[in-house]
């Protein structure tokens, strides 16, 4: 392990010079007649970001922005590991620490909306007793986490999450997540229960199930078909990433527009936004996720894990939480577990079903994802036994 260090890049005029030139020269492709978004990215809305995109989005403010918040890069097991580490505002009880574990396509841009909620409560409508110590990481092969040689699981990062929480002085803390994050935080509860004190997720993962059917409520099977027909219907990208993420990658790395047709589009699908993305996200949003691919260069190491994910034993994701675990299952979400599934699957204290957002919740509600945060740790704010480091 080495000592942290303040993070705040900046990018160059060469860099940008480069992008625009790129977005530019587009060599687009034809469309159906009348296609929209049924084969995929829309390609008049695509024409409409790109030229955005390179006319006149900013990204030197937008960078500001990020740059704004707490940033530090660690190196871990030699992996240079990139993370938002925000303190508590005026607490006025028990800090809980809380890592947050984004999925993809993302980064630690999922839970920019949300840190200053969970840090400063007080100056956002809710009890400053409910304050938290905020770490967000890029796992590694995302943002400006290093991309590892050999594609890490959600298991490994997992135990990657523990090691950054010994640096940074917290023995005893949340978790949470959503989609690879889900699994992420679910692997620190079930490998590390001894400091995890309590665990919350957006999601229970697509469903795995070897046992006897009849086993099953009612709604349990329901879900199990549901599910399998989402991934028929909409699971090409994923079987890409698990099968063949480098064809994808040759392509999306070299393209803007590429790039960001295969995140927008998902972007749009994921989210709670009844079928027109700028209803969940601005273009700057949306392109500052992009952004955050493109520069770092990780769309291709960031789909490798789902390859990795794929070759984990069946015999570890049939293992149940014991740690108490919490669930916001958000109305817009792609697959949508019943309670019985989530009761099978952990020690399920707390489950919700929020009215509005979907897959990217603390982006699109952050202030709804904060309220189920502060709501769900509550009760375990003073098992976490804190030794804050400086």
């Amino acid at each position: 392990m080495s000592t942290p260090s303040p993070f705040a890049p900046r990018t160059t005029q060469a860099t940008l010079d480069d992008l625009r030139a790129r977005l530019r020269a587009t060599r687009w492709p034809d469309a159906p007649e009348d296609a929209g978004w049924s084969a995929g990215a829309d390609l008049d809305y695509l024409r409409e970001l790109v030229g955005y995109w390179a006319d006149e989005f900013d990204w030197p403010a937008r960078e500001a922005e990020l740059n704004a918040i707490s940033r530090f890069r660690v190196s871990l097991r030699g992996l240079g590991i990139h993370y938002a580490h925000v303190r508590a505002v005026a607490p006025a009880g028990p800090v809980l620490p809380i890592v947050l574990a984004h999925g993809w396509p993302d980064s630690f841009w999922r839970y920019t909306k949300v840190i200053p909620l969970l840090t400063d409560p007080g100056s956002h409508g809710a009890d400053p007793a409910d304050a938290f110590d905020v770490v967000v990481p890029d796992m590694p092969g995302f943002g400006y986490s290093d991309r590892p040689g050999t594609p890490l699981d959600s298991i490994a990062v997992s135990g990657l999450w523990a090691e950054l929480m010994d640096v940074l002085g917290y023995p005893r803390f949340g978790a949470a997540g959503g989609d690879i994050g889900s699994h992420v935080s679910r692997y620190l509860a079930l490998d590390h229960p001894d400091r995890v004190v309590a665990v919350h997720r957006m999601d229970a993962g697509l469903p795995v199930f070897v046992g006897d059917p009849a086993e099953l409520a009612q709604e349990e099977r329901e879900w199990l078909t549901n599910a399998s027909s989402w991934g028929a219907a909409e699971g090409a990208y994923a079987a890409m990433h698990r099968t063949k993420p480098q064809t994808a990658a040759v392509g999306l790395n070299d393209s803007p527009a590429g790039l960001a047709a295969w995140i927008v589009e998902k972007l749009r699908a994921w989210s709670d936004c009844d079928g027109d993305v700028e209803r969940s996200y601005t273009k700057d949003e949306i392109l500052t996720n992009v952004m955050l691919h493109w520069l770092t260069e990780t769309i291709g190491s960031s789909m490798r894990m789902y390859r990795a994910n794929a070759a984990i034993a069946p015999a570890q994701l049939a293992r149940r939480v014991e740690v108490p675990s919490g669930f916001a299952i958000f109305a817009g979400d792609i697959v949508r577990p019943p309670r019985a599934w989530l009761d099978r699957v952990a020690n399920t204290v707390r489950a919700t079903e929020p009215p509005r957002g979907g897959h990217f919740a603390p982006f699109e509600e952050p202030e709804l994802y904060a309220h189920e945060l502060r709501k769900f740790f509550r009760p375990y704010r003073r098992e976490a036994r804190l030794g804050v480091a400086g």
